[in-house]
């Protein structure tokens, strides 16, 4: 059998990686890593896809993603903050409720022991039956309604569980009162590559792929007989079997033959385009915070990371950086500023923080991804199925975030791809 991988990312290499049969992966950029790529410029390195650390509730993923690096690596203890009322509150707020003013605590904590929200059909109600109402209109609610750039009840329930855990009521007393406490405590402590950025986790994979080949963007894909013929517009190839990792949506308009509804169920699934920026500056006196994250809807990014606080590899003696992450959709007006009026506009809001002085400024870039998170709303699942059924019965199985259009962090990308060459490996 001989097998093409359409996309050289974390869960094309990961195919790869682990797979028996002959095979080539395809990738359109120069270089792989898909998400998980890294700038390196003027001694600043970050991740452009948005900060990517190693955390799981699988330990054997850590494991295995640990030693992938073989030794590059350095274990650290989250600090990440919520910037609620000009203050940096602990994360996640509600075991931060001690940082509050006492209004804010008392109407936090008091909603959440009286709360007679009925069940839930939407993530907005689900926020409020679970949460109540203070912890919910206070730092919950419009988070997320910033960093999915949607209405909270328009999305669903599938990805929740897991990802939003409910606090136990004692944590939630305890902060309350000013008992430290920690929540998501599987993201507590994380790992991260000494030197290089996250980009080092897919080019762990390289030496392990047999044949890959760059700069061919997948542009035609049909069928010849038995065989999938896939091209470029320029030079073809030939597979007995194919694994997507590329987004479904370019998936959808280059495969041969896909039917309209099939189509119309792909362009129904939706996603949010994220733009990173990248402000370095002369000075090493920011706090040793991880990230931040920011409900107030009047400062444009959700989330500022610190990729010096994640290795001191990543930015030049002296210096500092923060990486500000902004979710966008083409035609919401923030998608189509300008790099340069997205880039005063967030140096102004960390000015406006507390971060940044305007004349410690000595670096500064902006990056796009179209395809940066998937959006679970309520019709999300019916879609997604449609267009999975009908790519399994063709013969292309998909494989990865923004193929299987799940919103999937590292480790569950890598296990996916582990199990598709399992699965191919166990077909003659």
């Amino acid at each position: 059998m001989n097998v093409g991988i359409l996309g050289g990312g974390l869960a094309g290499l990961s195919v790869a990686a682990h797979l028996d049969h002959a095979y080539e992966v395809l990738e359109r950029d120069a270089a792989c890593g898909g998400h998980c790529f890294t700038v390196e410029e003027e001694g600043f390195t970050w991740d452009g896809g948005g900060p990517h650390i190693i955390f799981s509730r699988n330990e054997r993923m850590v494991d295995y993603m640990v030693s992938l690096l073989a030794g590059n690596v350095r274990r650290a203890r989250r600090n990440n903050k919520i910037f609620f009322k000009g203050r940096y509150v602990k994360y996640p707020f509600e075991n931060g409720l001690g940082d509050l003013d006492p209004q804010d605590r008392f109407e936090c904590l008091y909603h959440y022991l009286h709360n007679d929200h009925p069940a839930p059909t939407n993530f907005r109600e689900w926020l409020y039956h679970t949460f109540g109402t203070g912890l919910t209109e206070k730092y919950l609610l419009p988070y997320n309604e910033k960093i999915w750039n949607c209405k909270a009840e328009e999305l669903g329930l599938d990805w929740v569980e897991g990802r939003v855990p409910k606090p136990p009521v004692e944590d939630v007393i305890k902060a309350a009162v000013g008992v430290e406490t920690e929540g998501y405590t599987h993201q507590l402590y994380y790992h991260y590559p000494e030197r290089g950025g996250i980009v080092c986790v897919p080019r762990a994979f390289e030496p392990r792929v047999r044949k890959l080949t760059t700069g061919f963007e997948v542009r035609h894909v049909r069928r010849r007989g038995p065989t999938w013929v896939v091209s470029d517009g320029r030079e073809e190839r030939e597979f007995d079997r194919l694994v997507a990792t590329i987004p479904i949506q370019d998936l959808v308009r280059v495969v041969e033959g896909v039917p309209a509804d099939v189509a119309a169920a792909v362009r129904a699934l939706r996603h949010n385009s994220l733009i990173v920026v990248a402000v370095g500056l002369a000075t090493d006196r920011l706090p040793d915070y991880t990230a931040v994250y920011i409900p107030d809807p009047g400062i444009l990014t959700h989330r500022i990371s610190f990729p010096g606080v994640f290795s001191p590899h990543n930015v030049p003696p002296g210096r500092s950086l923060i990486n500000a992450e902004i979710t966008a959709n083409a035609g919401d007006g923030v998608w189509e500023l300008s790099d340069e009026t997205v880039i005063r506009r967030v140096v102004s809001d960390l000015e406006r923080m507390g971060l940044v002085r305007p004349s410690e400024l000595c670096y500064t870039r902006a990056v796009r991804d179209t395809y940066g998170y998937v959006v679970q709303d309520a019709a999300y699942r019916r879609n997604r199925d449609t267009a999975r059924a009908w790519f399994e019965a063709a013969g292309v199985v998909l494989c990865g975030r923004v193929a299987e259009h799940e919103y999937i962090n590292m480790d569950v990308c890598i296990e996916r791809g582990m199990a598709v060459a399992r699965r191919l490996n166990a077909e003659a």
